[in-house]
């Protein structure tokens, strides 16, 4: 390794494309080993961290740079560090917004830290769980107070939770919610990665954050929209990582990232600019590589120390579930939302579409029977609602026998009670936002589905919390 070695020589700057930037060395025992970092000064004084992606024939390191290489002169000197990129770790990060490599964006001061660990996993040092043999406890389930998520999606303790969507259909609402609830009522440690999202819903989301006091248990990481695609691929790492530290001191720890989908279009372009050959579908050809180099890493830690537990948003390009980089991603998660353009046309927040969506966290061994029963009967009602819902559009409501009617305003009932309001959108709809455990949530639906509540109105059930 060139840690070892007692010089690193310095190499010069040959050429710069965008964001790629080759470094020639004089000697090929000088050149630094892959995602390994350069150092380069531009003429406006900046420091410019460049981390190698590939070598070139000719003694050449062709990196990827992190931040903008506007400046940079040629034969400019690359300083190699001998090491990948590294960031602080630890408690000192709670309360603060960090970039991907570690740099402080909340204008907090300089972040001082005992412990630094390496962005990339190369090492396959630690043991990676067997899940067959692993048996999980009713407890470890964590209650987000969201009615159709527990009721229908529950979410585990080490498991990983995708929210899919296209553009506009409530993705980071619906986080940013599941962040207020889960915080508030596990006070857990919550690791939020801001991945090529809009630098506007971070700067919201981190004066929500400190607006309610969650931010004392909270670290943040962004690489925006306006970043290289170096600094939006390496986030996620470093979201990741930050993750992992908190699960060393044997604590549980939700992360929280928006938008994996970009993580992926990120790793197009850097191929892209890379030269290399794109598959057939237009994706890089080390898409699934890249995903699972991502997602291996949130795993439980099999009773040993703490667990990390991954909810996503991922972005669907033109609704199309089929979409390469989507279906990378949801081959890995336990549970899939799918949110739905109709149903947020119906006003049906959150709009998860209960037919396209699944998890196998739904489980009697898991949940337990009633919780099991009640799930497996709203989803059967559901689907004959869908059956019945298009031939009301055709015939009319009157013309269903008077079984088929019964079960379809029942459908209309349960879906209505399924949506909430939220805390996070009360400025907006001015309703307060609620927190329903899931023995509410339960009761409600054991209550539609029983013909309890076959005399009220299906507009009572909408928008409320639990059923009084």
């Amino acid at each position: 390794m060139q840690n070892n070695k007692k010089e690193l020589k310095p190499g010069k700057i040959i050429s710069v494309q965008g964001p790629v930037v080759d470094v020639h060395f004089t000697d090929v025992v000088d050149v630094p080993d892959i995602h390994h970092v350069i150092l380069v000064t531009s003429t406006d004084g900046r420091e410019i961290t460049l981390e190698v992606a590939e070598h070139v024939p000719g003694n050449i390191a062709r990196c990827i740079a992190v931040q903008s290489t506007l400046n940079i002169q040629r034969h400019a000197l690359g300083k190699p560090t001998g090491k990948q990129v590294e960031i602080p770790v630890g408690d000192c990060l709670y309360q603060r917004v960090i970039n991907c490599i570690g740099q402080p964006l909340d204008k907090g001061g300089k972040i001082e830290s005992k412990f630094y660990s390496p962005i990339r996993r190369s090492d396959t040092s630690t043991k990676v769980p067997d899940f067959r043999k692993e048996k999980r406890k009713l407890d470890e389930i964590l209650e987000t107070g969201i009615k159709i998520i527990d009721l229908l999606y529950p979410l585990v303790k080490g498991t990983k939770t995708g929210i899919l969507g296209g553009a506009g259909l409530g993705k980071s609402v619906l986080m940013l919610e599941i962040i207020q609830h889960i915080v508030h009522k596990h006070q857990g440690s919550c690791v939020f990665a801001g991945i090529g999202e809009r630098l506007r819903e971070g700067n919201e989301l981190y004066y929500e954050l400190r607006e309610h006091n969650l931010h004392t248990k909270t670290m943040m990481v962004f690489g925006q929209m306006n970043d290289p695609p170096g600094a939006r691929q390496a986030v996620a790492m470093t979201g990741i990582t930050m993750a992992e530290a908190v699960q060393k001191q044997n604590k549980d720890v939700i992360f929280f990232a928006d938008n994996v989908f970009r993580f992926i279009q990120a790793g197009a372009e850097i191929s892209t600019l890379l030269g290399r050959v794109p598959s057939e579908t237009g994706y890089q050809p080390t898409l699934i590589a890249e995903s699972s180099e991502f997602h291996e890493r949130i795993r439980d830690s099999q009773g040993v120390g703490g667990s990390i537990t991954s909810i996503e948003a991922v972005y669907v390009p033109a609704d199309d579930l089929t979409d390469p980089a989507v279906v990378a991603v949801f081959t890995f998660l336990n549970s899939l939302m799918v949110l739905s353009r109709e149903r947020v046309q119906m006003g049906l927040y959150p709009a998860i579409d209960p037919l396209q969506s699944s998890s196998s966290n739904l489980d009697p061994d898991i949940v337990g029977q009633r919780h099991y029963d009640v799930s497996q009967e709203v989803i059967r009602l559901f689907q004959r609602y869908e059956e019945l819902r298009r031939i009301v559009m055709v015939i009319g409501i009157d013309e269903l026998s008077k079984a088929d009617r019964l079960l379809y305003e029942r459908a209309r009932k349960i879906q209505n009670f399924l949506t909430q309001p939220f805390a996070v959108a009360e400025k907006f709809t001015g309703k307060k936002g609620d927190h329903v455990e899931i023995r509410k949530t339960l009761d409600g639906c054991e209550r539609i589905l029983g013909g309890q509540m076959d005399k009220k109105p299906e507009g009572d059930f909408y928008m409320i919390g639990a059923l009084t």
